[in-house]
């Protein structure tokens, strides 16, 4: 697939999520998943990420909060890193999954801060080799 909107998408995808998890996305669809990563890498990376009104920090931190809110763990992990990449820091990342535990009820903070802990854990571990 290329155009505009999907070519934008992509290179925003792999800024803010890193080019191995992107390639590795791509390069495992099939049949049946291609249809939803090029939609993603269009509509959600390309129409509404590529959008200026926001910037990629800004965008992070209400991924982290929504996210969070709805439960979704591999995503969470996922977008702690690129708000990592985004520039957020340690201590706004917190911040958020504290608003998040106000909100959305302490569960989800909870669990929220132990996936975020291991996503510090991993870009700590990919920074030292």
């Amino acid at each position: 697939m290329s155009n505009e909107k999907y070519e934008q998408g992509l290179k925003i995808r792999t800024q803010v999520l890193g080019e191995a998890y992107v390639n590795r996305s791509i390069e495992n669809a099939d049949d049946f998943t291609r249809p939803l990563q090029e939609m993603v890498t269009e509509y959600c990376w390309g129409h509404v990420w590529g959008r200026e009104g926001l910037s990629l920090k800004e965008r992070s931190m209400i991924n982290l909060a929504m996210i969070s809110a709805l439960n979704r763990p591999h995503e969470l992990k996922l977008h702690v890193r690129g708000a990592l990449r985004n520039g957020l820091s340690r201590e706004q990342i917190r911040e958020i999954l504290l608003q998040v535990g106000i909100y959305c009820g302490v569960p989800a903070a909870v669990d929220s801060f132990r996936l975020a802990r291991e996503a510090f854990a991993e870009a700590d571990a990919e920074a030292s080799s």
